[in-house]
């Protein structure tokens, strides 16, 4: 992971409990952070890169008392859960807690060379520019409670699950349109064949889209629309799809247990093998090894 997002912060009041979560998806550094403020916490805060902070959970609810200036007035909002605030790149931001008590929070620091990447030149950069403090979204704030959970979650998700929340989240937040993206083509044959072959030969590791998109020289964005208009499927599913066909050679070839099948083809424990099996399948890996053996 090359990128770095610099944060700097000066804090009175808060205290960290139970440690930092975090994940860091193509283009976004997700930190989930669980605190207890005293009355009158207060922060100082710069980072080199952009970030969105939301408010997951506040028990205390109360407000943050915020200024973009040391000298300027503090205005004071609301900190009620899934309030948020983006944060341009370099702009210093003063805050104070009042009633707050315990606080957890998600902070997104993007990458803007990674994600103008993804989406193609589609990101109007002015818009990084502008402030937006303690403001209230439904559906960017769905994107970040989901975002949230995986950071917290002790068996994750692909990485493309992740990739597909953030990217979602960037592109509400920054409205950045789709019309161009329905007028692509499908892929090559060359195209096409290169990133199957590369799905097949790779699919028991964590195969990232970036791979996939460098081998056809396109954006993310378009490979990713060009691969399911060509295939009818996202390269994910196509890519777990041929897990399961590993998995059952594996299984059809010799007696072996599901647990190291689930191992020697890249999930997580037996648990996780199964649902992704019957998914796919429709049954789970012992009814199919029954069907099998008739």
């Amino acid at each position: 992971m090359t990128f770095h997002p610099q944060m700097k912060s000066k804090v009175e009041g808060v205290s960290v409990i139970g440690g930092l979560r975090w994940r860091a998806w193509n283009g976004v550094i997700a930190d989930v952070w669980s605190v207890i403020c005293t009355e009158g916490a207060s922060g100082q805060y710069v980072s080199r890169a952009p970030r969105l902070f939301v408010v997951l959970d506040n028990d205390g609810v109360g407000r943050f008392a915020i200024r973009q200036s040391e000298h300027q007035q503090a205005v004071a909002r609301s900190a009620a859960p899934y309030r948020m605030s983006y944060i341009p790149a370099g702009m210093p931001i003063w805050s104070r807690a009042e009633n707050t008590g315990f606080l957890r929070h998600l902070d997104l620091h993007f990458d803007i060379e990674t994600l103008s990447r993804r989406f193609a030149g589609a990101l109007d950069t002015e818009k990084l520019t502008v402030p937006r403090l303690m403001f209230s979204d439904e559906r960017i704030a769905s994107l970040a409670g989901l975002i949230a959970a995986e950071c917290l979650n002790d068996d994750p998700l692909h990485d493309l699950y992740g990739d597909g929340l953030v990217a979602a989240l960037f592109a509400d937040l920054f409205k950045i349109g789709q019309a161009s993206i329905r007028k692509r083509s499908q892929l090559s044959p060359r195209q096409l064949r290169r990133a199957i072959d590369f799905i097949e030969e790779n699919c028991l590791r964590s195969i990232r889209l970036a791979e996939l998109a460098e081998l056809a020289c396109l954006s993310e964005t378009y490979f990713s629309h060009a691969f399911k208009a060509s295939t009818g499927i996202p390269p994910h599913q196509w890519q777990m799809q041929a897990r399961i066909r590993k998995a059952q050679e594996l299984m059809d070839r010799k007696a072996v247990s599901l647990t190291w099948v689930a191992s020697a083809t890249g999930f997580s424990d037996q648990a996780h093998f199964t649902r992704v099996f019957k998914r796919f399948v429709g049954m789970t890996p012992a009814a199919w090894l029954r069907v099998q053996s008739r």
